[in-house]
């Protein structure tokens, strides 16, 4: 019988592979990225303390982003993340696409969080 293996499955299977490696700390905390279809999320995260230091998303109305789904509004919230990140004192983190590809929505967060200031 053949297993049936959908593609939200395969993509936990991903991140819990990178998760093994990739570790946040107080010193170097993890971005880490979550996409839906309509929407895009990233929160710093202190895996030792197991806090989150800053978050950003397409739902937060201070984004002021209109469609949450497509490479300009991925553009903002790393804009914002990185802002965010650096008011908290954080330059340093660890990146964590999440088990999504590193392409379009993902790659377009990760280069305006860099813009905006933090170094991974």
């Amino acid at each position: 019988m053949i297993r049936q293996v959908n593609k939200q499955q395969i993509r936990r299977r991903i991140h819990t592979r990178i998760r093994r490696k990739v570790r946040g700390s107080a010193e170097r905390p993890r971005l880490a990225v979550f996409r839906s279809l309509h929407h895009i999320y990233a929160q710093v995260i202190d895996d030792g303390a197991g806090r989150t230091l800053a978050a950003a998303s397409t739902l937060d109305p201070t984004a002021k982003v209109g469609n949450g789904g497509n490479v300009a509004a991925a553009k903002a919230i790393g804009t914002l993340i990185g802002e965010r990140a650096k008011a908290q004192g954080i330059t340093r983190v660890v990146f964590d696409r999440g088990g999504f590809l590193y392409h379009g929505r993902v790659k377009a967060l990760a280069e305006a969080a860099r813009e905006a200031g933090l170094e991974f």
